[in-house]
Order: structure tokens, then C-alpha cells, then sequence
């Protein structure tokens, strides 16, 4: 191949790397907020098309990717006080503690269970943490509308800094919102999950999803999230989000 086609096409690869990119940090900065609450209920459908249904709350304190957060179960009653500590990092995968009343005791979520499945929902502790932009490759692929609106396609690899279930993912990503639509994780070749974005509210600037479906292709089974009493830039104190504060409100 003749060296200056070589070069432009190298040239138009980082190019498209680089719009990505940007495209992605934009979207994260869009939804930027000191913090966030929302009460969920989460419909999990197993293969057999058996619905449970569990209710959560969430609170989130910080920027993105160096935040905390805590979620915990309400209900049904033997799921009740269940809680996950989340603190993000920008330089590091998270540190993840699962908190069970029951025993009294938390446990610590090891790097390599982070693709189980949390507390019988299709969402992965992964799934659960903050991504920050820096810790993957992107690279533009194209153009697709989804529900109705033109979307960026973008392909997703973890870098060196960042172990992931994942091999690669897709991202669709609305042209006017910035905000995600849908998120396809595989594994080398094989789609093993995919999360569905909807029902877009904006609340103080920020266009959020309220629905959230959440399919594991490999159980054939999905869970649907719907996002309640939905708040941003709640004042929220520091000592919320610590392993004492889990074991006190249990």
C-alpha cells in the first residue's frame, strides 16, 4: 500500500478515536451533578417469564468517576437492608462492599466476582460502578437511529488500566441529548448483556432516563428499573458513605 494512504488512513482512524472520545466525555459532562437520589423498582423476569419485584434507594455524592453511592433494598422484606457501598475512583477500578443484616456483616466485592450477577437482578457489580472515559479506547462506528432519534455508534475496549467483563462494548448515543440509549456488552464475539435506556425526563438541566432495561443474553432473563423521586444536588454528607454508616441504618 502506497505510505500516504498509509498515513491518511492512520490519521482518519485517530480522528474518529478522538470525536468519540469527546463525544463520550461530553456526554458525562452533561450529566454532571454534586449528587443524586432516586427511589427504584426493579422488575427482574427470569426465563420462564416469572416477575419478582424489589424496590431500592440510591444516593450518589460527588463527581463523576471519583464518586460515592450507596444503594439499598427496601423491600420485599427478606431482601430488605441489603446494601452495596460503591467509591469511585478516576485512577482505579471501584472498591465495593456488600452489606447483609441478616449476618451482620459486610463483604468486600473481589475484583474478579465483578461480573456475578447483584443480589438476583440482571445488573453485574460492574455494571453498578461508575466508567470513567479515561480508562477506555473508543473508536466511531457509525450512525443509527434508536427510538425514533439520530444516535452516535461508538465501540468501547478497556485499556491497560481497566479490567472489565467486557472485551468490547457498544454505545448509542443520542445526536441532541448527549445521553446514553443503549449500552451492548460482549465478550470477544458473543453479546452477553444490554441495557436500554427511556422514558427521558430533564430534571435541573440533566436528561435522565427514569427506565432502565437491563437484559442478560446468555439467562435469558431482564430487569426493568424505574427511576422515583428522582433528585439532583440534594445536600448529602460525607459520612453517609461509609461502612459504619451501612451497618448503623441496617
Amino acid at each position: 500500500m502506497n505510505k500516504t494512504v498509509v498515513v491518511v488512513l492512520l490519521a482518519g482512524g485517530c480522528a474518529w478515536a478522538q470525536e468519540a472520545r469527546q463525544i463520550v466525555e461530553e456526554a458525562q459532562r452533561r450529566t454532571r451533578s454534586s449528587s443524586q437520589h432516586y427511589e427504584g423498582t426493579l422488575q427482574v423476569i427470569d426465563a420462564r417469564k416469572r416477575i419478582t419485584e424489589k424496590r431500592w434507594v440510591y444516593d450518589r455524592m460527588g463527581s463523576h468517576g471519583q464518586s460515592k453511592a450507596v444503594l439499598r433494598f427496601t423491600s420485599p422484606p427478606e431482601v430488605r437492608g441489603v446494601a452495596l457501598l460503591i467509591h469511585n475512583h478516576p485512577e482505579r477500578a471501584s472498591d465495593q462492599w456488600m452489606w447483609t443484616p441478616a449476618i451482620q456483616r459486610e463483604r468486600r466485592i473481589a475484583l474478579q466476582d465483578r461480573s456475578t450477577r447483584f443480589f438476583g437482578t440482571d445488573f453485574t457489580f460492574e455494571d453498578l460502578e461508575e466508567r470513567e472515559a479515561a480508562h477506555y479506547d473508543y473508536r466511531l462506528v457509525g450512525e443509527e437511529v434508536v427510538d425514533g432519534a439520530a444516535c452516535w455508534r461508538i465501540e468501547s475496549r478497556p485499556n491497560r488500566n481497566r479490567a472489565s467483563q467486557y472485551t468490547r462494548s457498544l454505545i448509542w448515543i443520542n445526536k441532541v441529548r448527549y445521553s446514553y440509549v443503549r449500552v451492548e456488552g460482549y465478550k470477544d464475539q458473543e453479546l452477553i448483556r444490554r441495557i436500554h435506556y427511556s422514558d427521558f425526563d430533564q430534571v435541573k438541566g440533566i436528561w435522565t432516563a427514569r427506565r432502565l432495561e437491563v437484559e442478560d443474553l446468555k439467562r435469558n432473563s431482564r430487569t426493568v428499573l424505574r427511576l422515583e423521586k428522582l433528585e439532583y444536588d440534594a445536600v448529602m454528607k460525607e459520612e453517609n458513605f461509609t461502612l459504619q454508616a451501612l451497618r448503623r441504618s441496617s
